[in-house]
């Protein structure tokens, strides 16, 4: 059996501009590309109607289908990554596993068990860096020390950009394969087909240009909505910054907030159960289980908040500036743990990425690096005044007969969330 290279598809569902694929299409060998359906990570998620697990097997689909015309195929595997890769090198000679970095705690574990898994079969692991712009240490303080202030990081991040080009395909180097085949089901997998279709996702730019003017007026629906592409690499960063750096500054500071908050996850691993700033865990949280209910259910009385949070449980988004003042409302008028809410978006987001859900929960609790004073309280009808003068927002996502009664009074609970701050952090 002729040796082979492995091509590792993971946050990275595209075969164009793939950097890791690049290198594994000019490592001299034919390339067998496989996807693995973590069975470790599927059996956490309770819905077996989660959007995200038939976008990505739709992506998956997609990606099978190009590479046929090509006289190649996709592999995907249902399995935990250990089991598949031992079933890999039985089934294969392989020379080198080829892939693209993730930086989430869990994946650099799983990462370092499959380097180690390989390396008892003789197999090469290589990773390489696709996801972002800069990565680990490529932007730190003059020290070598992490960047913990947004504004001082992407003023280095700016100055360290260099010309963006994407990379080749060579088509000719996917291993060849006889026969029609077909990726695995996702019935095969325990999930059923939603209401999500996978378009290959593309720079609309009438909305890029003028993203500032009107990204924080949610009846517009003037975003991106390219949060699930850069989720799971059916976009390449590399096209957006290309195209934000000509167009767009506003959105150009959005792409580097996630780089930001990519490499405090990677520097502070603690912030996925802890607060950035330690003294805030001394914050006494009340976590009445009946009004985080209301919560989650849209049902606080403060119409701008129940919009939002109806509009994340019927279609798996909530615009940019809701995300804001729910997070807000939850954390500091209902003085509810951050990880709670943290939790809810995780579970219903379709671009739930743990680097930045995480970041922005504990930004809007002001517990995180770089965060709104704790004294910086959204005044929810405000809020809406300003962003949603005319109430469009809120009647698409309320019910006509909407008559909830506020569960607590707004400057009261102002009131209540500045002392209790107050009282954590002089401790």
């Amino acid at each position: 059996m002729d040796k082979v290279n492995i091509f590792w598809f993971r946050r990275d569902l595209r075969i164009e501009d793939n950097i890791g694929l690049y290198h594994a299409l000019h490592s001299g060998l034919q390339v067998i590309p496989v996807f693995i359906f973590d069975s470790g990570i599927l059996d956490q998620l309770q819905d077996k109607n989660d959007r995200r697990v038939d976008y990505i097997h739709q992506a998956l689909q997609s990606i099978h289908e190009e590479l046929k015309e090509h006289d190649s195929r996709l592999y995907v595997y249902h399995g935990t990554p250990t089991e598949v890769f031992e079933k890999i090198a039985g089934d294969f000679t392989v020379d080198t596993v080829f892939c693209n970095r993730d930086y989430e705690p869990n994946a650099i574990q799983r990462d370092q068990q499959i380097s180690d898994l390989l390396s008892q079969h003789h197999i090469q692991f290589k990773d390489f860096k696709d996801q972002v712009i800069f990565e680990k240490n490529d932007i730190v303080k003059s020290d070598g020390s992490p960047y913990t202030i947004f504004t001082p990081y992407s003023k280095k991040w700016k100055e360290r950009l260099k010309k963006i080009e994407p990379v080749s395909v060579e088509w000719k180097h996917f291993a060849k394969s006889e026969g029609s085949s077909e990726i695995i089901s996702l019935q095969a997998i325990g999930f059923e087909k939603t209401d999500i279709v996978f378009t290959k996702p593309t720079l609309e730019k009438t909305i890029i240009d003028s993203y500032g003017k009107y990204r924080d007026f949610p009846a517009m629906d003037h975003t991106t909505h390219l949060g699930i592409a850069l989720r799971f690499g059916t976009i390449s960063i590399r096209s957006c910054v290309q195209y934000a750096v000509e167009h767009n500054e506003i959105w150009l500071n959005e792409l580097i907030w996630r780089e930001f908050f990519m490499q405090i996850l990677f520097h502070f691993p603690k912030v996925v159960h802890q607060c950035f700033k330690k003294k805030y865990e001394n914050i006494v949280w009340r976590n009445n289980e009946k009004e985080f209910k209301a919560w989650c259910e849209g049902k606080t009385g403060y119409p701008i908040v129940d919009a939002g949070i109806r509009q994340l449980n019927e279609t798996g988004f909530m615009h940019n500036r809701v995300r804001m003042i729910t997070a807000s409302f939850l954390t500091k008028h209902l003085l509810i743990d951050w990880r709670w809410g943290e939790a809810y978006f995780a579970a219903k987001l379709l671009d739930y990425d743990l680097a930045a859900n995480n970041g922005n929960w504990q930004w809007a609790a002001g517990c995180g690096c770089d965060a709104a004073p704790y004294f910086r309280i959204f005044n929810p009808y405000e809020q809406a005044k300003k962003f949603d003068k005319d109430a469009e927002y809120i009647k698409k996502w309320l019910p006509e007969h909407y008559k909830e009664e506020p569960i607590i009074d707004h400057a009261t609970a102002r009131e209540r969330a500045l002392q209790t701050y107050k009282e954590a952090l002089a401790e």
